[in-house]
């Protein structure tokens, strides 16, 4: 008891980074194991359509720490961004190089009601002095601002406030420092944004678990499905079909791993690969060191746990320079994982890009075990975290976002009109053209920037994306592109400009 009120509740917002829709055990996977996520998913509520706001991190990150858009902040592709490519028929469009101090952080509105506030892991989201401990927060480990661990996952980190001894693992020792934190402020409200570095590249697991799962993959049946499939740009002038990717992927000249003719790249359909799938397990595992810790100190029953991820899972190797050949020794190190039945990864506007898991626990009011169908964004976490733990909104801060305190007590849905994704750039991860999307109800509508074409799909028939309705329903892709460009123009998107260097290939 504080006084003579109720203990505000304790937050405990968990980040993993490139974790798909599909990597966990409770969203189908049949490879990787996950328990105390699925564990957790059973005690709360687990979100079937729930989306990261961009499929490339630092955006969607800035989204969780402000309740906005990244269009409207303009922080639209990870830090400090892809540089432009003579094949770019137009610019990337520019960003700023840090989340804005002028912004009121989920932290900074956490800690101006008493709580004690801690970011660990990886921030992405501009250098110093933009780093968390000018956005809001107490405490910050390790005193690394970049997008991805420094020297890997296995010690010496060579992170500065962040030891590690030979044989430490980065994820574990990240976790160490988060069951330190909340032991020191375990008499205090505190709110604890744990950001792994994992599951993003480069992909090493831990030893015992790598072992763990060579043995696994050694014992099963494979599965006759293709290790991985062609997939080209839908913006060409002339896209390839199915059945024209499939006929190419039979034919010896393609059988290498790097951008091909026509801007086709190969998109991996197998959960297999034993060094991502310890990393996973290990990420599961810090969750469930975190939920130990709550309940040793009997601080569970008054703790609000959220997971989720900051983008899709990387099926597609990361060709930052489009000259880049995968060698088929090193393909584990260059492919994570499949994101089926999803189409598309980590950088592309198809839901294996975009639609991430998504678990929220919330002791004596959430409802358990429950799963929630209505389409929600990472924009959302703010307010709802807000409203969980009874603290004021600021609808003039987290403006694009709704809380979905409701939801999470059973409520069906929403009272909202579309969900809107905007990315004028380049991918490291595809060679589809930039563009943007839009979702309303269950139709999503993929508007490309090259040369204006767009697709249509209705998910609730057609969840993997196959179908493209555009020419079957050209009233509702009128209905659609009309909302979503004036969107562009109500949040101030910043639009791409001709390349003049452009070199038509």
């Amino acid at each position: 008891m504080l006084g003579t009120q109720p203990r505000p509740p304790n937050v405990v917002l968990i980040l993993a980074d490139d974790l798909g829709w599909s990597d966990l055990q409770c969203y189908g996977s049949q490879f990787y194991k996950t328990p105390h996520m699925d564990a957790l998913a059973k005690q709360g509520v687990r979100f079937t359509q729930a989306y990261a706001a961009c499929h490339v991190c630092s955006p969607t990150r800035a989204s969780m720490m402000t309740g906005k858009y990244p269009a409207r902040l303009q922080l639209t592709d990870w830090l400090p961004g892809r540089r432009d490519y003579p094949f770019q028929a137009l610019k990337n469009a520019e960003i700023p190089q840090q989340l804005s101090l002028s912004e009121i952080t989920i932290a900074e509105a956490f800690k101006a009601h008493g709580y004690r506030t801690a970011h660990i892991g990886k921030w992405h989201l501009g250098e110093e002095p933009y780093g968390p401990l000018q956005q809001g927060f107490d405490l910050q480990i390790p005193r690394w601002n970049k997008g991805w661990p420094k020297t890997g996952y296995h010690a010496p980190f060579q992170l500065d406030g962040l030891e590690g001894n030979a044989g430490d693992y980065l994820t574990d020792r990240l976790t160490d420092e988060a069951e330190r934190f909340i032991e020191s402020h375990k008499d205090q409200p505190f709110f604890l944004y744990m950001s792994h570095f994992a599951v993003h590249d480069p992909i090493e697991g831990r030893a015992d678990l790598v072992a763990k799962y060579e043995s696994k993959l050694s014992n099963m049946q494979r599965s006759s499905d293709a290790d991985f499939i062609l997939e080209g740009n839908p913006d060409d002038p002339r896209p390839l079909s199915r059945d024209e990717l499939r006929s190419r992927l039979t034919k010896p000249t393609w059988g290498g791993f790097r951008v091909f003719s026509d801007r086709i790249v190969k998109i991996k359909q197998q959960q297999d690969n034993v060094q991502f799938a310890a990393m996973v397990e290990s990420l599961d595992q810090s969750v469930g060191r975190l939920i130990a810790k709550l309940q040793s100190l009997k601080l569970d029953h008054n703790t609000i746990v959220l997971v989720t991820s900051d983008n899709g899972g990387m099926s597609a190797a990361n060709f930052g320079r489009p000259d880049r050949v995968v060698n088929k020794d090193r393909l584990d190190a260059a492919y994570a994982t499949s994101n089926l039945p999803l189409r598309g990864a980590k950088g592309w506007l198809y839901e294996g890009g975009i639609r991430v898991p998504l678990i929220v626990y919330w002791p004596g009011e959430g409802r358990g075990g429950y799963g929630c169908h209505e389409p929600v964004i990472s924009n959302d976490i703010y307010p709802t975290l807000l409203e969980m733990a009874g603290l004021p909104q600021r609808p003039d801060q987290h403006l694009d976002g709704l809380s979905l305190a409701s939801l999470v007590r059973g409520k069906e849905s929403l009272d909202r009109e579309a969900i809107y994704w905007h990315f004028p750039h380049y991918s490291n991860h595809g060679m589809q053209s930039p563009g943007g999307a839009i979702r309303v109800g269950d139709y999503k509508l993929l508007d490309y920037f090259e040369n204006h074409s767009v697709q249509l799909f209705n998910l609730k028939n057609d969840l993997s994306e196959q179908k493209d309705l555009a020419q079957s329903e050209p009233e509702k892709v009128n209905e659609l592109r009309s909302r979503l460009h004036r969107w562009r123009s109500e949040v101030g998107a910043r639009m791409m400009e001709p390349n003049p260097d452009y070199v038509k290939q």
